[in-house]
């Protein structure tokens, strides 16, 4: 059973490479096919060996050695225009459904007009007509779709390969696309313009500016000392939209079987003897009857389980260290030359403090104070914890070896003294 495994991709170079690596894997090149959006014009004046065929065409932003390098494997290759999409480069068996000249034929130098729609192509290589819409529209807004016809076997590489290099999820951005008013793809539309296009890979949500207010007091200026705080969950994501279709195909088939004939033969022959006894017996009136027989092949045809096809997820639980930096704004007042922070309060007390403890301490062993400054930091929360108020170092210790060793381990000999440093430091002055 032949399977045909789709792949929509964001950029032309990520669909090269994915045709590359099923060609390497094994998939024949001549069941592979692709469609570029060509809305900028870059691959209308290259044939099928990835060589400018326009005389005089200027270098664009796509060369002929990058084209070539996946125009090159594949055949049928043609440039031409699909109703609602616009220019496309074609190829494969998906060109010719398209209506393109004949295989590793490039239509003129200019573009050649599609016999029948992306829609109809799409079906034809056993998709269904609800994703045939999707993967049509992603063509529409800047897309590249690759598909391979594969054999069973083949069937999970092809998948794994796409996946690998981030085939575009359907069902997500179908979703997206039902929401700003998308009903299904419409040959009858519109072609976007390259840079409409490209806002759609470009469009980022807007970023939120810092704001100022004032107090209730007239003539105060209330300006905020703001922190944040990293907080790490986790949440389910999809992975890469690759969808397998199954097919079923005929092929002839033959086998010899042995047939068995019976014919009935009247032969008359002339005689001249005297009539025998037996002779005489039968000269009387009878008749009697010889039936024919004959064979004919008889076909019986039964569906046999060959091979099957297991489809399943393994999970696993992996641990994953997140780093990222916070912010903190604070306000600095220049009062009579010198400079001092307003708002010291918190963490912040004891900075300065912490950093002689540093200098005068650790700072021969070649770490810096920024590398130190987690463990004072830790020092201090267990000070400033409601599960310590009251209790003396040697009643906490355990405990706050296991907290530092869950995070650090095997590290808390080596830091107990600087922790323990903070956690004096803060708990005196609170």
């Amino acid at each position: 059973m032949a399977n045909t495994v789709v792949g929509l991709f964001d950029d032309f170079s990520t669909a090269q490479r994915t045709v590359q690596m099923l060609v390497d894997a094994g998939v024949d090149r001549d069941a592979i096919s692709i469609v570029a959006n060509d809305a900028k014009g870059e691959y209308k004046h290259y044939d099928a060996d990835g060589n400018n065929a326009a005389e005089g065409a200027g270098a664009g932003a796509v060369g002929g050695g990058v084209i070539g390098g996946v125009l090159g494997l594949l055949v049928g290759v043609g440039a031409l225009a699909i109703p609602g999409i616009g220019p496309v480069l074609a190829a494969g068996p998906l060109a010719a459904a398209l209506g393109t000249a004949g295989a590793s034929t490039l239509v003129g130098a200019g573009i050649g007009a599609a016999t029948g729609g992306l829609i109809g192509g799409l079906v034809g290589l056993g998709i269904s007509e609800e994703d045939a819409h999707m993967y049509a529209e992603g063509v529409r807004r800047g897309g590249t779709l690759v598909t391979a016809k594969v054999a069973d076997n083949m069937a999970n590489t092809a998948v794994e390969i796409m996946q690998r290099n981030g085939a575009v999820d359907l069902n997500t951005v179908g979703a997206s696309w039902r929401q700003s008013g998308w009903k299904g793809f419409d040959a009858n539309a519109k072609p976007y313009s390259a840079s409409e296009i490209e806002s759609f890979r470009s469009s980022r949500p807007a970023t939120r500016s810092g704001t100022q207010r004032r107090s209730q007091q007239e003539g105060d200026v209330v300006l905020p000392v703001v922190e944040e705080d990293l907080k790490v969950g986790k949440r389910q994501v999809q992975g890469g939209g690759v969808r397998v279709h199954t097919s079923v195909e005929e092929q002839p088939v033959e086998e010899q079987v042995t047939l068995h004939r019976e014919r009935v033969n009247v032969d008359r022959r002339p005689a001249d003897r005297p009539a025998s006894a037996a002779d005489m017996e039968a000269f009387r009136e009878q008749s009697f009857e010889l039936t024919e027989t004959d064979e004919e092949a008889v076909v019986n045809k039964q569906a046999r389980v060959v091979e099957e096809v297991v489809v399943n997820k393994q999970s696993e639980d992996r641990v994953e260290t997140v780093r990222d930096t916070v912010r903190r704004q604070d306000v600095v007042v220049d009062e009579q030359g010198a400079t001092r922070s307003v708002n010291a309060s918190g963490y912040d007390a004891y900075d300065a403090d912490f950093r002689n403890h540093f200098q005068s301490t650790y700072a021969n062993r070649g770490a810096t104070y920024d590398q130190y400054m987690p463990i004072y930091r830790y020092g201090y929360n267990l000070a400033s914890s409601e599960r310590t108020r009251g209790r003396d170092w040697n009643a906490i210790q355990s405990d706050a070896r296991q907290s530092w060793e869950e995070r650090n381990p095997g590290t808390w000999e080596q830091f107990k003294d600087s922790i323990r440093y903070a956690w004096e430091k803060a708990r005196g002055r609170s």
